[in-house]
């Protein structure tokens, strides 16, 4: 009885210190750690019943621990956790359990005392070795992997040793694995173990299929041979690596399809993006068509916030790092407000486009740490896809801007009026051809400014006009390089608040034939309006006598 009570301690133990490591650190996924606790619990109660004599109930329990633990096992391997190519293991898995049959039916059998040795045990024994020493492998070394596997070995040696030798000394191996797996769950790497990773589809190969076929069949085929030799005498071991074998190959069928479906998910997904961001002619379609794709690539609970951000600056603004921090990298995570949640941050950046839109920009979506990795690749693609349709647009504008502008001046170029665009301190920035040949200059000085272009008498008054804000009319005298004047009414249009114009628009027409013909008073009503040069010149004509 009390070798049954140190059991249940230990048990208790171990399965209490997985709930306390799972409650404490919160990996992305508790169901794998969820089931090795169970399968402790269960492994605890077959070493009860063993203790109590009950051998049928020990066996039941035995074989319930290592369903459970080889659905852990596999659920730590699964797609998007830290080994991603699981696909190759559950191969190797299947052909190892078979071939442990076919050596221990055969070769081994019922000889000597390795006949005492429980045949199953040792097979489900050398799966949970396999599996734990491939997951350290992957995980690098990881402390808590480290500790299964620990606790795997110390499960085969006590399988192995205690049917020879039975005592405390033997035993000692199934106390290594209570306290192994309490460790693992209790060491604050056991969350990495379930950290999401980019999937990573493995492809179908004919010797995968092979190697899978041959696992299947060796069970059923041994028992044949058996049955047909003599008696049956292994129909336990037989019965369970027929049952590993067959759950290990639905294991892979059941991914391949998976992997399959969400492939054709992501194909249509990407396929409908294209065509709608093709389509898009403004930033609000762009918008659009990204959130319209993201919801048929992720569930909708998997995405909390997604951040459409088309410049740095607005990264900036949502409090996201920069696209500017690593140019080339295609995505990069950033924590997210929770432990199961994180932000990945997708670049619109695309380099041989830079010129056309080198705001850079980025994706970024906040949610579920798993749904995001795993979608990883799929959401890069609509993301420069997205850079793609914006820096189309961006070409587009900047070619019409060309050709308007272009347009523009062959008008401007033809035309009798004279256009100028004068900047807020009165800089002349464009000057069409009429002005240059109405005041017999070749070309403008450098940086001239509309004072310079008019007659002395006229400067305070045109300037003062143009810092009144709005539209308006104004007369005033350009003054040729001849001494010469010539009096034009000057309509300006305040355009400093267009982003394409910034400046005043001056549209000037020649006037001095309507006001100032040869030794004649000038034919205008508001005579005040006029140009000081004007009513100087009538004063001199009325009082010449």
């Amino acid at each position: 009885m009390s070798e049954a009570i140190e059991w249940i301690l230990f048990g208790t133990v171990s399965a209490v210190a997985i709930l306390v490591g799972v409650h404490r650190y919160r990996p992305a996924r508790t169901g794998p750690w969820l089931l090795l606790g169970g399968a402790v619990g269960t492994l605890a109660a077959g070493d009860v019943f063993y203790a109590t004599g009950e051998s049928t109930g020990a066996d039941l329990c035995y074989y319930a621990m290592f369903v459970l633990v080889v659905s852990s096992m596999l659920q730590f391997t699964r797609s998007g956790a830290i080994l991603v190519d699981r696909a190759r293991l559950i191969d190797i898995l299947a052909f190892a359990c078979a071939t442990m049959l076919v050596v221990w039916v055969f070769v081994i059998g019922d000889g000597g005392q390795l006949g005492r040795i429980s045949a199953a045990d040792v097979i489900g024994d050398l799966l949970m070795v396999g599996v734990g020493a491939r997951l350290t492998l992957a995980s690098r070394g990881n402390r808590s992997a480290a500790l299964l596997t620990l606790g795997a070995v110390g499960m085969l040696i006590g399988d192995v040793t205690y049917p020879l030798a039975p005592g405390p000394l033997t035993e000692s191996g199934y106390v290594v694995l209570y306290l192994a797996w309490g460790a693992a769950a209790l060491h604050p790497s056991m969350a990495r173990l379930t950290e999401p990773m980019p999937a990573r589809t493995a492809p179908w190969r004919g010797r995968s299929a092979v190697l899978l076929a041959v696992s299947v069949a060796t069970p059923p085929l041994v028992l044949m041979i058996e049955a047909v030799t003599g008696s049956v005498r292994d129909g336990v071991v037989i019965a369970v690596a027929g049952g590993l074998t067959l759950m290990l190959t639905f294991t892979r069928l059941a991914d391949s399809v998976a992997q399959s479906s969400q492939a054709l998910t992501r194909e249509r997904g990407l396929r409908e993006a294209t065509a709608a961001l093709v389509s898009a002619a403004d930033l609000p379609a762009v918008d659009e068509a990204v959130r319209a794709a993201i919801g048929q690539l992720m569930p909708a609970q998997a995405v909390r916030r997604i951040i459409f951000a088309t410049d740095d600056r607005q990264l900036a603004l949502e409090a996201l790092p920069s696209g500017d921090a690593d140019r080339s990298a295609r995505s990069w995570w950033a924590p997210g407000p929770h432990s199961d949640e994180a932000t990945l941050i997708c670049p619109l950046w695309l380099e041989p486009l830079a010129v056309a839109r080198p705001s850079g920009g980025a994706l970024a979506l906040v949610g579920r740490l798993d749904m995001l990795a795993a979608t990883r690749d799929a959401l890069e693609v609509l993301a420069g896809q997205a850079a793609l349709a914006l820096d189309r647009i961006s070409l587009v504008e900047a070619v019409g801007r060309r050709d308007s502008d272009l347009y523009l001046r062959a008008v401007i170029r033809n035309t009798a009026d004279i256009m100028l665009v004068i900047d807020e301190d009165q800089r002349v920035r464009y000057a069409s051809p009429a002005l240059r040949t109405l005041i017999g200059m070749h070309e403008l000085p450098p940086l001239a400014t509309l004072s310079d272009l008019v007659q002395s008498d006229d400067r305070v008054q045109v300037r003062q006009a143009l810092l009144n804000q709005g539209d308006g009319v104004v007369y005033c005298a350009l003054q040729r390089p001849d001494g010469t004047h010539v009096l034009v009414e000057a309509t300006y249009r305040d355009l400093r608040e267009d982003r394409l114009v910034q400046g005043f628009v001056v549209t000037m027409r020649d006037v001095t034939n309507r006001y100032v013909p040869d030794e004649q008073q000038p034919a205008v009503e508001h005579v005040d309006e006029l140009p000081a040069w004007v009513n100087r010149r009538s004063a001199q004509h009325k009082f010449r006598y």
